[in-house]
């Protein structure tokens, strides 16, 4: 198994025990601005979610790119990326578990097709410049950024209260 694979397992795997113990917040828990980077879990999770998704479509086939609804099913336009899309967090688990799946799946592909990860990418950055680095590259800063952000709101949830677990690689069952 891949590298990327395993990171997308863990990802995963590290997503359900977060979003699990964000169930034993309440709803204003949940949504209060603590004073993190994106403010609240709420805010943070959905930055996860958006960065996720736009990495998923860079990598996913054109026929293949994942959508988010809104609550009227309509596709979701991401603006930013401090975006609030799901504020109540039964809409923003049931999307991220649908994301990392694809996200899983994304990883065996590239891995089925033994990928070329040496491929040039470019990506715009805020500030509208532009710079190129490999594929490699980029799924690297994918699962960094996850980790990055959830280690974050893993202790947004330990100030509160609210213990995640073990977040050791090392220590998961990743199949």
């Amino acid at each position: 198994m891949n590298s990327f694979l395993i990171w997308s397992r863990y990802n995963q795997s590290m997503n359900e025990r977060l979003f699990s113990a964000c169930g034993r917040l309440s709803a204003e828990q949940f949504r209060e601005d603590r004073g993190a980077f994106f403010g609240s879990v709420c805010r943070t999770l959905n930055h996860i979610l958006i960065a996720d998704h736009y990495w998923l479509c860079r990598f996913s086939p054109p026929d293949a790119a994942p959508v988010l609804l809104d609550e009227q099913g309509e596709a979701v336009k991401i603006r930013a990326l401090d975006q609030l899309i799901y504020e109540d967090l039964p809409t923003l688990k049931r999307w991220r578990a649908e994301l990392d799946d694809r996200i899983v799946a994304c990883m065996a592909r590239l891995q089925r097709e033994q990928a070329d990860l040496s491929q040039s990418m470019t990506h715009r950055l805020a500030d509208g410049s532009h710079t190129e680095f490999t594929r490699q590259k980029a799924l690297c800063h994918w699962f960094n950024h996850q980790t990055h952000h959830r280690g974050q709101v893993t202790t947004l949830l330990t100030q509160m209260g609210v213990e995640v677990g073990t977040t050791d690689l090392l220590l998961m069952d990743l199949g």
